[in-house]
């Protein structure tokens, strides 16, 4: 019983261990089909980067107005309260 398992666990390793060499030669033209569309990829991303960084820009940029308007509505309010 024991040959038995390991004669199959043998034949197992075997059989992972060689490869063909035609399986390298398929896979060539595969990764030149990829290229282009890995590029467009990368270009697609810098857009969407670059769109992210702006948003987050104008974000900032309208949270700093807010502050500086509330900031005014206290002080105008500060001043109503001291005048009463």
């Amino acid at each position: 019983m024991k040959k038995v398992v390991l004669s199959l666990a043998l034949v197992a390793m075997m059989s992972v261990s060689f490869v063909s060499c035609k399986d390298a030669a398929a896979e060539a033209p595969v990764t030149e089909e990829a290229a282009p569309v890995m590029e467009e990829a990368v270009d697609s991303a810098a857009v969407v980067a670059d769109s992210a960084a702006t948003t987050a820009v104008d974000a900032a940029a309208t949270a700093t107005d807010a502050a500086a308007t509330a900031t005014d509505a206290a002080a105008t309010a500060k001043d109503a309260a001291a005048k009463k």
